[in-house]
């Protein structure tokens, strides 16, 4: 007789009798409580946008960040438990600075989510080394960039499983953002017209009407590394899908 499910979801290294890891299941669950953020890859280069949620008329929105700088050809937006993000954030940094310093040339995209995703299944890790971690972490990460092989874009959650998309959705708003992205997505895609799908799409998910200043816009391209797009420039693309 197999034991009921609260019996194997407390062991964050127990699989239950179907193979399951609950906890882990369970952090993915808690990003579907985290604001929405779209990432959008093109030839020209790679876009993230990202609902910030505003919960009081008092907040200081500029505080609120989701998308962030990795390296100078590498950003990501996160979604989930932003505490945990800054952790991997600073892992991401600290490995593309390294990688800088060892061999003189950029870390790829792909290696700087690897080595995320390292830390992201340290949960199993023993006590030996003191760094154990008493539950998984509770954020998905998408990463955007351009290395030698383009601009590439890949996702993260918190199994340490890292896949490259064309376009991907995390977040609250995923499930739709992404049935949506499916139909608006296409090799072609312009960086400006994947800006417009991407905002175009936020709009749908979020509850909040769509302004420059509950999201956040950034872009990855061979003739501008990471940048952020100020408020005027969102807020000329929001005219533009209105």
């Amino acid at each position: 007789m197999f034991l009921t499910r609260s019996e194997y979801d407390r062991g964050v290294n127990t699989f239950s009798p179907e193979g399951r890891l609950f906890q882990v299941e369970y952090a993915i669950e808690a990003i579907k409580l985290g604001s929405t953020a779209i990432g959008i890859q093109t030839s020209e280069g790679v876009v993230l946008a990202v609902e910030k949620r505003i919960t009081s008329p008092l907040m200081e929105p500029t505080t609120i960040e989701k998308i962030v700088e990795i390296d100078k050809h590498i950003g990501c937006a996160v979604s989930g438990l932003m505490a945990d993000s800054r952790t991997m954030v600073d892992r991401a940094r600290v490995e593309a600075q390294n990688h800088w310093f060892t061999y003189d040339e950029k870390m790829s995209v792909e290696s700087v989510a690897q080595a995320v995703s390292n830390l992201a299944i340290q949960f199993g890790d023993s006590d030996d080394d003191g760094n154990a971690m008493s539950r998984p972490f509770g954020v998905a990460i998408l990463f955007a960039g351009i290395d030698e092989k383009g601009p590439q874009l890949f996702h993260m959650d918190p199994s340490g499983t890292y896949v490259q998309y064309d376009a991907k959705a995390i977040g609250s708003g995923s499930e739709g953002a992404q049935q949506s992205l499916q139909e608006a997505y296409n090799k072609s895609m312009t960086l400006k017209s994947a800006m417009k799908a991407a905002l175009t799409i936020l709009k749908q998910v979020m509850e909040e009407k769509l302004s420059s200043t509950n999201v956040e816009v950034a872009a990855v391209t061979p003739d501008q590394p990471f940048h952020m797009y100020s408020k005027e420039q969102v807020e000329d693309v929001i005219k533009e899908i209105a």
